[in-house]
């Protein structure tokens, strides 16, 4: 008689259920980390966006752009486009940055992704800390 433990099935089942619990942590850890961070860094290159790139080579897709992580600790697609028209001459109202929350990214991807934020985000703060005046004793 076959036990749970044998059951393929329910082995998958419990390392999806772990895949989700960690997401879950991860998300908690990135979302503090993001607003121990503020204020937040401009996104090179935007106007209007404060942003980290996150680079994870692993989760790559070629349905999505350019991944990032905000001040929420959300990861969001940035899109970034400039449409002149005769209307429309000056730079900044030409511009448009658009930000698209990931929301149906599957744990496995969301853990590479929040890993590699929760990183970046990370070195910003060290560097943070070694740019802040240490007080005299």
């Amino acid at each position: 008689m076959a036990t749970p433990a044998d059951d393929p099935m329910a082995r998958k089942a419990q390392a999806d259920l772990l895949m989700e619990r960690t997401a879950i942590q991860l998300r908690q850890l990135l979302q503090e980390a993001a607003a121990q961070l503020r204020p937040f860094p401009p996104f090179p290159g935007a106007f209007f966006t404060n942003a980290i790139e996150v680079e994870a080579e692993a989760a790559e897709s070629p349905e999505r752009g350019c991944i990032v992580v905000c001040e929420d600790g959300e990861l969001y697609e940035l899109k970034m486009s400039i449409s002149f028209s005769e209307e429309v001459t000056d730079p900044v109202s030409a511009r448009d940055e658009k930000l698209t929350k990931l929301e149906d990214l599957h744990p496995r991807d969301y853990l590479v992704l929040a890993y590699e934020a929760l990183t970046r985000i990370t070195e910003h703060l060290l560097e943070r800390s070694e740019q802040e005046p240490r007080g005299t004793a």
